[in-house]
């Protein structure tokens, strides 16, 4: 499935601080802690706890998001259907990225081991 231009404009000008309740929410439920979402968010982009909550307190875009990101070079280890989308078929950089994210928490959330969703084994 493509993603189209629209699809792919609304996420960017989603804010991260929308959706970062939303995650806490999810891993929760499922018994994961928030310290450990932290971890999988500072895997992917560099970002510690205390920049995640400037971040969210300056209510940046999933676009000045990412584009403030380090992200990790084994980010494209990623792989999967995530929201009807195959991440590896997502042509658009920050749409992809985003997807990633939502990979990574989704796996947190189902349980799996804290080294395979950082891609260490």
């Amino acid at each position: 499935m493509k993603t189209t231009p629209e699809h792919d404009a609304r996420i960017a000008k989603m804010t991260f601080a929308s959706v970062y309740p939303h995650y806490i929410t999810k891993i929760e439920k499922k018994g994961r802690k928030t310290e450990e979402l932290h971890q999988v968010i500072e895997w992917l982009t560099g970002f510690n706890e205390r920049k995640l909550q400037e971040l969210v307190n300056e209510g940046v875009t999933f676009e000045t998001f990412f584009q403030r990101a380090e992200m990790n070079p084994n980010a494209h280890l990623i792989k999967g259907v995530i929201c009807g989308y195959r991440i590896e078929e997502i042509e658009t950089t920050l749409t992809k990225q985003v997807r990633y994210l939502d990979k990574l928490v989704d796996e947190l959330a189902r349980g799996r081991k804290m080294e395979k969703i950082l891609r260490q084994g």
